[in-house]
């Protein structure tokens, strides 16, 4: 007290009694100025500040969900969600953990072919439909089929292709069916091109068998089996494709493997020479035949008076081990490859140039004619994952009264549903809003 007494007694004080009150009246104002500076500092600490811009929270650190999951279509239409980064690519990256899975069930839906319905013939393990894909430097929102359904509202989309094309229509049909029942209303004669049709929002999808996309003549039979070699003109598109184009207005175009099989080449109706053929023919190789196609190709779209939005897939690599699908291949791997683990083959990555080199070239003709190209660069993701085919489970219950170490064929190639192609559709929609 006396310590305090001397404080106070010094040259600027105003006496005793008012001394007093100066005292009451500091501490006050002390004690008003940390309750302020405590209540700021808990709000700043609590509430960090966050850039609306990239805030995103990534599907894997979520826990699964608790009881039912809410319809697809009734997840709210938030912009947050959908991160969108011009300079990001989002065809490089690596696949990740994805305990939600899948929006459909291989039981819930009926477009699934029954040789890529993996589970029903038997597939013991299930982990290959927990990944997701996850670009490098942002993050990939997963398919909101309700808002994809709003957005191509008295629409269509074509996916124009080889059995890869048809293998994504039904992932993409699937997951949409469960918001609004998929109405088929259209198929040919060998269920190979299809036609469904979502009525509540005059909105239709079709797949377009065509493997070449180019005029051709195929003698195999439905299990590959060939008896005769498949003729191809490569200065004629596959009327097929042409005839309906007018009637799209987004078109996913795709290629690729088939040119890999022995073919014999015409031009204006001549013999100009072949691939792989044991004839007395010029060899000039698929390399030459792709790329005289993809150039057909290019050139009708980009010059045709109805303007398509255009997504040009690249081709699939398969994964075939210690042979290919006739020859005893097998693919038994269980979880995807890391970056670094696997590199493309030759062909592949012969095939991967040209495709790159003629949409290049394509998108700048493209661009003056005022129409919308695409790069749907699925090769690289696809590659990552031996996990997601269905190998013998090709068929139903391949084993059954066989022994284990019996030989089946493998497809190494086509997808299981549900399963890793159920990422592509992911990507469309990102390709397609943004």
């Amino acid at each position: 007290m006396k310590q305090m007494n001397n404080n106070i007694s010094n040259p600027f004080s105003f006496g005793h009694k008012h001394n007093h009150v100066f005292v009451k009246f500091g501490v006050c104002f002390l004690l008003l100025g940390l309750s302020y500076r405590l209540f700021f500092s808990t709000s700043i600490d609590s509430s960090p500040v966050v850039d609306t811009d990239t805030a995103f929270v990534a599907e894997d650190t979520l826990s699964p969900p608790v009881g039912n999951p809410p319809i697809p279509g009734d997840l709210p239409v938030n912009e947050s969600q959908t991160y969108h980064n011009e300079k990001c690519d989002i065809f490089t990256g690596e696949w990740v953990p994805d305990p939600t899975g899948p929006f459909y069930t291989n039981n819930s839906c009926h477009s699934i072919e029954d040789h890529q319905n993996c589970m029903r013939n038997g597939r013991p393990d299930s982990g290959y439909i927990y990944w997701r894909w996850k670009p490098r430097e942002c993050e990939l929102p997963k398919f909101n089929p309700g808002r994809f359904l709003d957005f191509m509202r008295d629409k269509s989309i074509a996916f124009i292709g080889d059995s890869i094309s048809r293998n994504q229509v039904q992932s993409l049909v699937c997951t949409l069916s469960e918001v609004e029942k998929a109405v088929e209303v259209y198929h040919d004669e060998e269920y190979r091109s299809k036609r469904w049709s979502f009525p509540s929002h005059n909105f239709s999808v079709s797949v377009i068998w065509t493997p070449f996309l180019i005029k051709a003549a195929v003698f195999e039979d439905n299990n590959g089996v060939s008896s005769g070699t498949i003729q191809l003109h490569l200065d004629q598109l596959d009327e097929v494709w042409t005839e309906q184009y007018k009637n799209f207005d987004y078109a996913v175009l795709a290629g690729g493997k088939w040119y890999l099989k022995t073919a014999i080449y015409y031009e204006n109706t001549t013999m100009v020479g072949c691939h792989n053929c044991e004839k007395n023919i010029t060899e000039l190789g698929f390399e030459y035949a792709y790329r005289k196609a993809l150039q057909l190709v290019f050139n009708f779209v980009t010059h045709s008076n109805h303007k398509v939005h255009i997504l040009f897939r690249t081709s699939t690599p398969d994964h075939f081990e210690n042979g290919e699908w006739n020859t005893g291949g097998y693919c038994n791997q269980t979880v995807p490859f890391k970056e670094g683990e696997v590199d493309i083959s030759d062909v592949d990555r012969v095939m991967r140039d040209i495709e790159l080199e003629e949409f290049e070239n394509a998108e700048a003709i493209g661009s003056e004619k005022g129409s919308t190209f695409k790069l749907f660069d699925t090769t690289h993701l696809s590659l990552l994952r031996p996990d997601g085919h269905p190998g013998v489970y090709r068929m139903f219950q391949p084993y059954a009264g066989k022994d284990k170490s019996a030989k089946v064929q493998n497809d190494c190639l086509h997808w299981c549903l549900p399963g890793p192609i159920d990422s592509w559709n992911d990507l469309i929609m990102e390709m397609m809003l943004n």
